[in-house]
């Protein structure tokens, strides 16, 4: 998305004023869907009035799509805060819980909110080291965390080595499943994490309206969970529901409607996402492959010059300092910026 405009610093000291593309949050570069919003305005009449804190209709209506008992579904401010939740919910008996690094930058916070020891275990390259995972839980494990696809990433977990790990799992360590990405996902290897709820009683999944759908400023995630995590998990976040307009975006993106316009959206950004990291390696950038709406640049010592190269050239970034840097997809015109960086950057590596 492009932001408001503001003066950017350049090498000779100067300034000057441009859009600043916003590449650091993961959002989507598309407005609410057009279904959706026409029905956000209308409940914007009703402000004064307070939301449904059951998220009812939501729930009834996530119940009905997903198959699954409405009593297993929980709705929650984003997929990070249902992750809160359900983790908090969990404790205080087993104190540590297993989580993949590098990964979601909240997962430390939200195992320290929930007074709980971390185990963070190294990727294997740009992937979870599930052998090493498994290794770590013990008889301490409250809980484990999976990210697939990866933020920052960008991979994914094929079907059989997810289910290869959860036989190694014991029944009472509840795994995470965070999809908050999977409606970007194209290889068909990777499993719809509820079918692994369906067979397993300790899989929780976590998705959200707030990455594909466009409803981040809304907040609306949800999680499917068996019975006896989904109760204690309800407790804790009982006084952490969405707001009702929230609630009518979420159930509109349900809706058919909103389905074939999502799909739409999903495949133009696959081909952008594809579009720019080709024209990432051609810049001579080692990128890695994504199944995600952003692209990982594994630059090591080089991710805050880089970063910084983009700033100054009014783009936003999300450099990890010695790792890499994450690079949202955003709109042709933000992509072809970045594009124009990168080969500044590579021409300069080689010497040209």
């Amino acid at each position: 998305m492009t932001s408001t405009v503001e003066p950017n610093r350049v090498a000779d000291g100067s300034t000057r004023t441009a859009p600043v593309a916003e590449l650091a949050m993961n959002e989507t570069p598309y407005p609410p869907l057009p279904s959706v919003l026409r029905l956000v305005r209308e409940g914007a009449e009703r402000l004064n009035r307070y939301p449904d804190h059951n998220s009812g209709a939501l729930v009834a209506a996530l119940a009905a799509r997903l198959g699954v008992p409405a009593a297993q579904v929980l709705v929650g401010p984003g997929s990070a805060g249902l992750s809160q939740h359900i983790v908090a919910s969990l404790g205080p008996d087993r104190p540590e819980v297993v989580y993949p690094a590098l990964s979601f930058e909240g997962y430390p916070l939200i195992v320290a909110n929930a007074g709980a020891r971390p185990v963070p275990v190294p990727l294997d390259g740009y992937r979870h080291d599930l052998r090493a995972m498994a290794d770590a839980v013990t008889e301490q494990t409250r809980c484990v965390l999976i990210c697939n696809p990866n933020n920052p990433t960008g991979a994914v977990l094929g079907r059989a080595e997810i289910e290869e790990f959860l036989d190694r799992i014991p029944p009472e360590v509840v795994v995470i499943v965070d999809e908050a990405y999977r409606e970007f996902v194209t290889d068909p290897d990777v499993p719809d994490a509820l079918d692994l709820y369906r067979d397993r009683d300790n899989v929780c999944v976590l998705r959200t309206f707030s990455k594909a759908y466009g409803l981040a400023t809304l907040r609306v995630g949800y999680a499917v969970a068996p019975p006896r995590v989904a109760a204690a998990a309800r407790m804790v976040g009982l006084v952490f529901y969405p707001g009702g307009l929230g609630q009518t975006a979420a159930l509109a993106c349900l809706d058919e409607e909103a389905g074939v316009e999502l799909a739409a959206r999903r495949d133009e950004l696959v081909v952008a996402r594809t579009r720019l990291r080709d024209g990432l390696l051609a810049a001579g950038l080692p990128v890695a492959p994504s199944e995600a709406n952003f692209l990982w640049l594994p630059l090591g010592p080089a991710a805050l010059e880089f970063a910084d190269r983009c700033r100054r050239a009014g783009i936003l970034v999300r450099p990890y300092p010695e790792q890499g840097v994450r690079i949202t997809v955003g709109t042709a015109e933000a992509n072809e910026r970045v594009l124009t960086v990168a080969r500044d950057t590579g021409r300069q590596v080689s010497g040209e």
